[in-house]
């Protein structure tokens, strides 16, 4: 196992540098922190280029290493420091590729999907992502003005979910369009004068729903499109609910 022990180190700089969208659009590659995800990752067949651990991490996990064919080096905590986006990284990361967006397409969007609508805040995505896990989902798509599903906060907080659903990033009028044209339902998720109870609306298979920005709901032009806009009544004194706790329960209804 090779070593590096110095943050000027070219290599670690080039990795430092995956914490910035600019950064890894260059390179066509993200960073993973902590043994989960790395393992989530290996597990999942993804394309780990690099493992960089520390001595203790590594100590811990070497027989859960033996079949990695990757690279593997290690680093030390200054280094794991340098590279962590918390306060105190457990020392063990992967630079993976990232998927060829080509998988994905058209043809393939088969099944039930959440849909994301300028969702910003990295906890709320990861919490959304994970419960569409839970529920059953088949994809996710990320429509723009939502954070970058390679964000290393995006990342944590999906906690591996990532790996079981797809994952789309793009316009979600197209992404819309594709699914109408497969005769899916598109639901909304706003409180107007046109939309209706969730209860009301039976569980299937195959549907879009689509969930708006934490502070100013769905855009109007998606809004125009939905075949229903569905809302959960509020029984307490609560003005409204989190929209990743929203999103839940509208998915666990939703799907058959």
């Amino acid at each position: 196992m090779d070593k590096i022990t110095s943050v000027k180190n070219d290599r670690i700089k080039t990795w430092k540098k995956l914490s910035s969208k600019k950064g890894r659009e260059k390179q066509s590659a993200y960073i993973l922190e902590s043994w989960h995800l790395v393992n989530e990752a290996l597990n999942a067949n993804q394309n780990v280029k690099v493992i960089l651990t520390t001595k203790k991490q590594f100590d811990i996990h070497k027989n859960e290493l033996v079949n990695y064919i990757g690279e593997l080096i290690e680093i030390n905590d200054e280094i794991a420091k340098h590279l962590g986006s918390t306060i105190t990284p457990q020392g063990i990361f992967a630079v993976v590729d990232i998927p060829n967006k080509d998988i994905i397409n058209k043809d393939n969007l088969n099944g039930a999907w959440l849909l994301l609508d300028n969702i910003q805040d990295p906890g709320n995505i990861g919490t959304m992502v994970r419960t569409a896990d839970a529920a059953g989902m088949n994809g996710v798509i990320f429509g723009n003005g939502t954070s970058n599903q390679f964000n290393p906060k995006v990342l944590r907080a999906m906690q591996g979910s990532q790996f079981h659903l797809k994952i789309i990033e793009g316009n979600l009028q197209y992404w819309i369009d594709i699914l109408k044209n497969k005769n899916y339902p598109v639901y909304g998720s706003e409180l107007n004068e046109n939309a209706v109870t969730y209860s009301s609306v039976a569980p299937t298979d195959n549907f879009a729903l689509i969930m708006g920005n934490e502070g100013n709901g769905m855009q109007n032009e998606l809004l125009k499109i939905t075949d229903k806009n569905l809302y959960i009544p509020i029984k307490g004194n609560a003005e409204s609910l989190n929209v990743a706790i929203a999103s839940g329960i509208l998915m666990f209804h939703l799907k058959k």
